[in-house]
């Protein structure tokens, strides 16, 4: 028997892209020659071209530039209860046997998602979510060198959920039982080079944007996505911001590493730039 092998990226690249390729083919939008072009590639041990399968939505398409920044070397998502042992250590107080259980019988990942994710309801954190954030990111504080440009600005009037974001954490949450909930999820990979405002358009149907709660619960047990400024830096388009606390949501918080350390700050949705990418979740289908 001949053994093939393919490599890691090649291998990442086939994975990030097959949520497209079922959705396209259950549009009827999917365009064979591209596929057939794709494939014939992976065999003769070229590139596998980032293009999209098709012409996706048209709303802000201008919004894209060409990126080749990924994560970094060593990065890799953690078994969940090896989440768990980091996140105990900062929510010590929280009931993990519920989200271990339900780890042991998990469905197949949704088409997207690079790997299961274990988070904290932000309601067993804090009264509220804004309250919540502040308390995460204050946390990151205590794990590593960080700045956060939006301390005391991250009241209701200054962020918010979006409402998507919102509706598919309670439909996940009403799964799940205990403290935890178990988030399938990709860390911004799949849409990098993307402004979040093109990234919230091209969503797939099963596909949400991730808070800056979460992502920031994410790095908490996975620091080493986040260790260089070579590499994918973090939007998060589940989360709408106001800089001038007037109403106005068009800005979105992000994570970066500049210099030695992690820095979170807010800027426009409409401003793609090809060292970011969106961290989205999905829904199991």
């Amino acid at each position: 028997m001949t053994t093939h092998i393919v490599a890691d990226d090649t291998l990442g690249t086939i994975s990030r892209r097959m949520w497209e390729v079922q959705r396209r083919l259950m549009e009827g939008t999917l365009e064979p020659s591209f596929v057939a072009r794709n494939l014939q590639s992976i065999v003769e041990e070229k590139e596998v071209t980032s293009a999209p399968l098709v012409t996706a939505s048209p709303f802000f398409a201008n919004e894209e530039v060409k990126s080749n920044y990924g994560y970094p070397q060593g990065y890799a998502v953690k078994p969940v209860c090896e989440q768990l042992v980091e996140l105990s250590k900062h929510f010590n107080g929280l009931n993990t046997s519920s989200v271990l259980a339900c780890s042991k019988e998990l469905p197949a990942l949704p088409a997207g998602a690079e790997g299961w994710f274990a988070v904290p309801r932000w309601e067993k954190v804090a009264s509220s979510y804004n309250e919540a954030v502040e308390k995460v990111l204050d946390l990151i504080g205590k794990t590593r060198t960080f700045h956060n440009y939006r301390k005391g600005a991250l009241g209701p009037k200054y962020l918010r959920l979006s409402e998507r974001t919102a509706v598919a954490l309670q439909m996940i949450g009403e799964k799940q039982k205990g403290d935890f909930l178990l988030i399938p999820a990709q860390f911004g990979l799949t849409h990098r080079g993307r402004s979040v405002r093109r990234m919230r358009v091209v969503y797939a149907p099963h596909e949400f944007g991730l808070g800056s709660f979460i992502v920031d619960c994410m790095l908490l047990s996975h620091p080493e996505r986040l260790i260089q400024w070579e590499q994918l830096h973090i939007d998060c388009p589940g989360d709408e911001y106001s800089p001038g606390a007037d109403g106005r949501f068009g800005s979105a918080p992000y994570f970066l590493f500049d210099d030695v350390r992690v820095k979170f700050n807010a800027y426009g949705v409409s401003d793609p730039d090809d060292s970011f990418g969106s961290a989205s979740g999905f829904l199991s289908q």
